[in-house]
């Protein structure tokens, strides 16, 4: 995993970064990978906001995988600043590669160098699969999530 570089995405990511958001039953569902128009607006709205890091991990000049990262500077637990992990995803060629261990360490020590006192995510209650992942990495099936759509 030497040759693996984790960095900001950039605009000429995005076709990659949607195709692996539409690359399960979910995502294929949600996503438009035929139409990038509403994500190049996304991604300019996250290039703007110093808070957001959306990143790649790109190896040969290929993207394999990548997350979204949001630091949330707060009120409770005394004023802490925590940080939400989505988005992860990896490409079907490097699922059980270590890759994703590899992302959710960067967020994790992103976190940490944010001054974050808390990292948190959310799954899809159907990705059974993702949970025990994250549960291997530590995290703790804590909450219970609601939506909205709207």
């Amino acid at each position: 995993m030497s040759d693996l570089e984790i960095r900001p995405a950039a605009l000429t990511d995005i076709p990659a970064v949607v195709a692996m958001l539409a690359d399960d039953p979910l995502g294929a569902q949600r996503e438009s990978p035929d139409d990038l128009t509403p994500y190049r607006v996304a991604f300019q709205r996250l290039a703007d906001d110093p808070n957001q890091h959306l990143v790649v991990a790109v190896r040969a000049d290929v993207v394999m995988g990548t997350l979204q990262l949001t630091v949330i500077p707060g009120l409770s637990r005394r004023g802490s600043t925590r940080s939400i992990i989505e988005g992860v995803r990896i490409h079907a060629d490097e699922r059980g590669s270590g890759l994703g261990t590899r992302l959710i360490q960067w967020a994790v020590d992103e976190s940490r160098r944010q001054d974050c006192q808390l990292v948190q995510l959310t799954s899809d209650a159907t990705r059974t699969d993702a949970h025990r992942f994250y549960e291997r990495l530590g995290f703790i099936a804590s909450h219970v999530g609601f939506k909205l759509a709207l």
